[in-house]
């Protein structure tokens, strides 16, 4: 059988492809896959650090019940300071006022808040509420990375099982290739029928490419996601779509999904903390109360020193201005409130769409196995019959070969529509909330 250049560099790459494949092979499950993306996700890394700012608002806020101490000390130089001590008589001698050149001072202050109108509660309620609200968000960005990591795996699975069927159709091909040159050069078929069969072949060599195409990018594509070298070799887990559950009425994943989903209490914890921050914003306006103390030490050299100076008592502060100002963060938090009560509508709308175009898609994936399936039956049977009437002279090799390609695109829809359904499944899993992280 004679070939050209170009089917000569067609079977040179195809034999290159089992070189890669004797490197070594990392196998991975579909949960396996998930552990490790997750781990070493970036974006995850990113809700961890906000979950630590978080935290950090959160301890600030604790502090601010905690009594405070503050140290300062000064050492100044005087320029022709004049001291008139009212307490002491004037000078007989007729001697001036003694002059400062030179000034010590040190003060230790301490404060402890009595009250502060509920602002110091309502900021460390605020924080931990917030807290809540990160650590949501981490786990519901944390649920679409995994469905991220899902989508690529059924990728590759579908890519590895297409370039499987090709390959058995391909071998076939050319072992039919071979007898029609047989029987050709015995004068038994024409040279066109011949021909048409080498066409066949070369159209699933192409087809063959294409895949293997497809399975490299699908490689990489896994390889970023997981944080391993883009040149890993993985592979998939042969039973991924072995078994497909049934669903339940679309108003299980409905309710299911307004009581899990960790987005939509997120934004409820972000809520409380807008009413908290309401009631802090008009606590303002009331005045603070504070235990306070200290020491003062304080010394001028030969006028004047100061030691043993403690001191104890209660400070009150009031801004006056509050009585003509506008609470600016009393509308700030307002409309922080209004804001996030319009987002959880907004998102009680959108999780019921997605659940249920979630819900229509994983039950139309799953007739499509059952319409692709009896397809295959009779895209095969249709090939046995095909075959047997061509070998006995009633059918042409066009319809043989017409019939064997229609048999390849009909296994292929198998495959990939069973995949696509135990994709669509966990999708539906993840918009009610009922796909939890691990």
């Amino acid at each position: 059988m004679k070939y050209s250049n170009k089917s000569l560099f067609i079977f040179a790459f195809l034999g290159s492809i089992p070189l890669v494949k004797s490197q070594a092979i990392k196998q991975l499950t579909l949960d396996e896959a998930i552990l490790l993306g997750t781990k070493n996700s970036k974006n995850l890394m990113i809700d961890q650090a906000k979950i630590q700012e978080a935290t950090a608002n959160y301890l600030e806020a604790k502090n601010n019940r905690l009594p405070s101490l503050k140290v300062s000390a000064s050492a100044l130089a005087l320029s022709n300071a004049k001291v008139d001590l009212k307490i002491t008589p004037p000078s007989e001698s007729g001697a001036g006022s003694p002059k400062a050149s030179s000034a010590f001072y040190g003060n230790v202050a301490a404060s402890l808040p009595l009250f502060t109108g509920g602002r110091i509660k309502y900021g460390i309620q605020s924080a931990d509420y917030l807290i809540k609200a990160a650590e949501l968000s981490a786990e519901n960005d944390k649920l679409a990375i995994e469905y991220n990591i899902a989508q690529a795996y059924n990728n590759l699975f579908k890519a590895n099982q297409q370039i499987k069927v090709l390959e058995d159709n391909l071998a076939s091909s050319q072992k039919r290739d071979l007898s029609f040159q047989k029987l050709e050069d015995n004068g038994i078929i024409a040279r066109n029928d011949r021909l048409k069969a080498n066409l066949q072949t070369s159209n699933i060599e192409l087809q063959l490419l294409d895949a293997y195409n497809n399975y490299s990018i699908a490689m990489i594509n896994m390889d970023l996601l997981l944080g391993l070298p883009e040149n890993t070799a993985l592979e998939i887990d042969p039973q991924y779509i072995t078994e497909l559950t049934e669903n339940q009425d679309v108003s299980y994943y409905v309710n299911k999904a307004y009581q899990l989903r960790t987005d939509l209490q997120a934004i409820d914890y972000q809520q409380k903390a807008a009413e908290l921050g309401i009631k802090s914003a008009k606590a303002e306006s009331l005045p603070t109360i504070a235990l306070t103390g200290g020491y003062i030490a304080a010394e001028i050299p030969k006028i004047l020193t100061i030691i043993n100076a403690a001191n104890i008592g209660v400070g009150i502060q009031y801004n006056i201005d509050n009585l003509w100002k506008k609470n600016s963060s009393l509308m700030r938090a307002t409309a922080t409130d209004k804001k996030l009560s319009a987002t959880r509508e907004l998102l009680n709308d959108q999780i019921k769409l997605e659940v249920n175009r979630d819900y229509q898609i994983s039950e139309f994936s799953k007739k499509k196995i059952v319409v692709y399936e009896k397809a295959a039956d009779q895209a095969n049977e249709n090939f046995r019959v095909t075959n047997n009437k061509y070998k006995n002279g009633l059918a042409t090799i066009t319809e043989l070969l017409d019939a064997d390609a229609a048999q390849i695109t009909a296994n292929v829809n198998v495959v990939n529509a069973k995949a696509d359904s135990a994709l669509a499944y966990r999708k539906l899993l993840q918009s009610s909330g009922i796909l939890t992280t691990k």
